[in-house]
């Protein structure tokens, strides 16, 4: 997809967002008006034009987006990074069937770039380890995706 714009997620892309995904987000910030940017894995592409998310509803991504609903998920996937702009809205204040108070947030999407500097390619992807305990990791993670799919 280099040098190319898209108006949704190509299969690939959304295939990899079926799963929890290490993703990027920016928002404007709602008191400086500067970008905000926040690490997130709760993601989940509802169809090629949808991602849900998943984030503490007390969080500043969630007031940014209540104040400026411009927003852009950053992924690396296919050895390259993706840039996937579009609105958001909070749809759920609090996601159901979870335990903690997750906001539901909801992009559509307007364009998908692939962002990577010409002739060269993501050899190793990003991983990343969960620091608390993982049967209560593993457990909180499956409550949430399953509940963004049923969103």
């Amino acid at each position: 997809m280099a040098n190319q714009v898209e108006p949704k997620l190509e299969k690939a892309l959304y295939d990899k967002l079926q799963q929890e995904c290490f993703v990027t987000i920016a928002t404007v910030d709602f008191e400086t008006g500067g970008p905000n940017v926040s690490a997130i894995s709760w993601v989940f592409a509802k169809d090629e034009e949808t991602i849900h998310f998943a984030v503490d509803n007390r969080s500043r991504i969630v007031h940014n987006i209540m104040q400026n609903n411009k927003v852009v998920i950053t992924m690396i996937a296919n050895e390259s990074i993706y840039s996937i702009g579009g609105k958001a809205i909070v749809k759920k204040e609090k996601l159901d069937h979870v335990p903690l108070k997750l906001a539901l947030i909801e992009l559509s999407i307007s364009e998908v770039r692939d962002v990577m500097f010409y002739g060269s390619k993501i050899s190793i992807a990003p991983e990343y380890d969960k620091t608390y305990d993982i049967a209560a990791a593993t457990r909180l993670d499956r409550q949430v995706m399953e509940a963004m799919k049923k969103a």
